[in-house]
C-alpha cells in the first residue's frame, strides 16, 4: 500500500534532486532573459512557439517538485523530506519570480490586439489566452508580483504547513475494545463510522477537543489568510473577495449564485434524509456522531487491499473497458499510497503527472466503506488525468476545480451501482444508498454551509470585527445550522469543526468549497443522464473529460444540453438525490 516515487526523477539522491531544483531556476531565468522584449511584437506563429516552449519547461520539471511534494506529504516528520519540501517550494518561488513578467506582458499583449486570441494559428489555445486577457486588468507590475510570490512563500503557505503538520503529527489516546490506544489522525478517522456508536461520539469528540484547545492558532490562521486576501483584492482592484475565486475556476457569478440558491432552497431535501436516518437508526435525532455512520441494520464490512482493487477496477470497466485498464495500472505501477501512518497528511488526494500521462493518490486506508469510496473517487481523478494529459497541452490541461471534480465524483456512483448490483440482501442495499446520501449530503449541504461561513468570515474583518476562536465558531455554527435545522443534536465541541478543514488554509485558494457544491450537482444531473442513455453517453463523459480546461465549465455543460445558469438545471441534480431517497424507503 506505498507508492514509488522513484519514477518522477532521475535520481532519487538528495544531491541530485536538489541540483536539479537549482537548473529549473536557471533555465527559468534563461527563458525569462529569451523572452522578455518580445512579447509585445509577437506574430501568431511566434506566440504560439512561445506558449509551447514555455509548456515545456514546465513537463521538464514537473517531476521533480512532484517528487519532493509528494515525498513529504507521505512523512512530514523526516528531516530529509521536510528539507526537500522546503527547498523546492523555495526553488518554485524563485523561479515563479523569474517568470513573472510573462502573464503581465501576455495579458498587455492581449489587451492591445485582441484579434489575436481567435487566430486560426492559435486556436488550440483560445480559451486559455481569454482566460490571461480577463485576468490582465488584476495584475500587478513586475516588482509587485515577484514581492507577492515573496511574501506568500513566508505567509500564507507557513499557515496551510503549519495546519497540515499539526493533524499529521497529532497523537490521540482513546479506549478502544477497552485497551488504551495511541492513534494518529488517520487512524481515528477511521472510527467515526464505527458500527459502535459510543466508540465513534469517543473518538470525534476526542479530535475536536484538542482542536479546541489550540484555537488561538487557528483562529489567527484565518485572521491572518483572510486579511492577506482582503489585502490583496484591494490591491489588485478586484470588486469582491469571490471574484479572484470565479475567475481561476472560469466560472460566473451567475452560475453560483443559482446553484447556492438551490441549495438554500432544498435544505428540506437534506433535512428529510436525516430524519429517516433517525428512524432507520431508532433514535429520536441523529447526534452528529451518527450523521456519517453506517445503519445498525447494513451488513458489517471490511475490505482487504486486493479486494478493493478488485471491487474498483470492476466498477470502472462496467461502465468502459478501458476505464477499468487505467484503473488497474495506478495499482500495477505502485503510485497509490493507502498505509495509514504517523506523518501522513491528512485526507486525501490524486497528484497529476502529466509528464507521465499519470498520477499519484494518497490516502489512508482503513478498510471501511468510506476508504472505498475514496479511493474510487481518486481513482476517477486519475481517469480524468489519464485523458486529458492525452488530449491537452500543460497550458489547457490544468482543470477548474468545478470541473475537476466530475471524473471523481462519476466514478463513485459507479462504485455505487456495482455494489447495489452485487448486493446480497435488501440490508446491503440499503446500507450503499444511506452512504451515498450520507456523502452527498456532506459534499453538497454542508459545504455550501462552508461556503456560507466562508463569506461571513470576509464580511465580519470588512465591518471591523475582531475574529477571535468564539466569534470565528458563532459564524460557522450559523451557517451550519441554516443546513441542519434541528434535525441534528450537536456535541460542544463540533463549534471548532471549521479549524481542521485543510480548505480554509490552502495557499492563494480561498472560497474552495463551492467547487465541490457544484461538482455533486452537476455530476448527479450528468449521471440522470447516463441512466437514460446507457452506453450512448460513454464518449460524452470521455470528451467532457478529456477537454480540460480548454473550455469553461458553462461551454461544457451546454455540450451535453445544460445551462448552470438556471437553477432549472442545479434542480436536476437535487432530483437525482430525491430519488436516491425514494430507493432507499422501497427497501424498507
Amino acid at each position: 500500500m506505498k507508492w514509488d516515487l522513484s519514477q518522477l526523477v532521475e535520481s532519487a539522491d538528495p544531491d541530485r534532486v536538489v541540483d536539479k531544483l537549482e537548473r529549473m531556476v536557471e533555465d527559468a531565468e534563461r527563458f525569462a532573459a529569451e523572452h522578455r522584449d518580445k512579447i509585445d511584437t509577437m506574430s501568431p506563429p511566434s506566440l504560439k512557439a512561445f506558449l509551447e516552449a514555455r509548456d515545456e519547461l514546465f513537463v521538464r520539471y514537473e517531476g521533480v517538485t512532484s517528487y519532493c511534494s509528494l515525498l513529504y506529504s507521505a512523512d512530514t516528520t523526516d528531516p530529509l523530506t521536510k528539507k526537500l519540501n522546503d527547498l523546492a517550494r523555495k526553488a518554485e518561488t524563485r523561479a515563479e519570480q523569474k517568470l513573472a513578467f510573462l502573464d503581465i506582458a501576455l495579458g498587455q499583449l492581449l489587451t492591445s490586439r485582441p484579434e489575436l486570441i481567435k487566430d486560426p494559428v492559435l486556436a488550440e489555445y483560445e480559451h486559455y489566452l481569454e482566460r490571461i486577457r480577463r485576468s490582465a486588468p488584476y495584475l500587478l507590475g513586475e516588482s509587485e508580483e515577484r514581492l507577492v510570490l515573496a511574501k506568500d512563500e513566508n505567509g500564507v503557505y507557513a499557515w496551510s504547513f503549519l495546519q497540515g503538520e499539526w493533524l499529521s503529527t497529532r497523537m490521540f489516546k482513546i479506549m478502544v475494545d477497552g485497551k488504551e490506544s495511541v492513534l494518529p489522525y488517520g487512524q481515528m478517522v477511521g472510527l467515526y463510522d464505527s458500527p459502535d456508536r459510543e466508540l465513534r461520539q469517543r473518538a470525534i469528540s476526542t479530535v475536536y477537543e484538542e482542536l479546541g484547545k489550540d484555537e488561538i492558532i487557528w483562529s489567527g490562521a484565518l485572521r491572518a489568510i483572510c486579511s492577506d486576501h482582503l489585502q490583496m483584492c484591494e490591491w489588485r482592484h478586484y470588486p469582491s473577495p469571490l471574484a479572484p475565486s470565479l475567475l481561476s475556476n472560469d466560472v460566473e457569478q451567475e452560475a453560483i449564485e443559482a446553484l447556492m440558491r438551490t441549495m438554500k432552497r432544498s435544505a428540506s431535501v437534506y433535512q428529510e434524509y436525516l430524519r429517516l436516518k433517525a428512524r432507520m437508526m431508532g433514535l429520536p435525532k441523529l447526534g452528529n456522531w451518527d450523521i456519517m455512520a453506517p445503519l445498525p441494520s447494513a451488513p458489517s464490512k471490511s475490505y482487504s487491499w486486493q479486494e478493493a482493487h478488485d471491487i474498483i477496477v470492476a466498477a470502472y470497466a462496467g461502465f468502459d473497458r478501458q476505464f477499468g485498464e487505467w484503473v488497474e495500472g495506478m495499482y500495477s505501477q505502485g503510485h497509490i499510497d493507502g498505509e495509514a501512518r504517523k506523518g501522513k497528511v491528512s485526507g486525501a488526494f490524486c497528484a497529476s503527472w502529466y509528464a507521465g500521462k499519470s498520477a499519484y493518490i494518497l490516502q489512508s486506508f482503513n478498510g471501511r466503506t468510506y476508504d472505498l469510496y475514496t479511493q474510487a473517487h481518486e481513482l476517477g481523478h486519475a481517469v480524468h488525468d489519464h485523458l486529458a494529459e492525452r488530449a491537452q497541452r500543460p497550458s489547457n490541461f490544468h482543470m477548474s476545480y468545478c470541473v475537476a471534480e466530475c471524473g471523481s465524483i462519476f466514478g463513485e456512483l459507479l462504485l455505487t451501482d456495482h455494489l447495489i448490483q452485487n448486493a446480497e440482501s435488501k440490508e446491503e442495499e440499503r446500507g450503499i444508498l444511506a452512504y451515498v446520501l450520507d456523502n452527498f449530503g456532506q459534499a453538497a449541504f454542508q459545504v455550501s454551509a462552508r461556503y456560507c461561513f466562508e463569506r461571513s468570515l470576509y464580511d465580519a474583518i470588512q465591518s471591523g470585527i475582531f475574529l477571535d476562536g468564539e466569534k470565528v465558531a458563532e459564524r460557522w455554527t450559523k451557517a451550519r445550522d441554516e443546513v441542519y435545522g434541528d434535525t441534528v443534536e450537536w456535541m460542544p465541541m463540533m463549534k471548532w469543526e471549521w479549524a481542521m478543514k485543510m480548505h480554509y488554509y490552502i495557499p492563494n485558494f480561498r472560497f474552495y468549497n463551492y467547487p465541490y457544491v457544484f461538482a455533486q450537482l452537476f455530476v448527479f444531473a450528468l449521471y440522470r443522464l447516463y441512466k437514460e442513455q446507457g452506453e450512448a453517453f460513454v464518449p460524452r463523459l470521455r470528451r467532457l473529460l478529456e477537454a480540460g480546461s480548454s473550455r469553461s465549465a458553462a461551454a461544457l455543460a451546454q455540450e451535453v444540453g445544460f445551462d448552470i445558469g438556471t437553477e432549472a438545471f442545479w434542480q436536476k441534480g437535487i432530483d437525482q438525490a430525491e430519488e436516491f431517497v425514494r430507493r432507499l424507503e422501497r427497501t424498507l
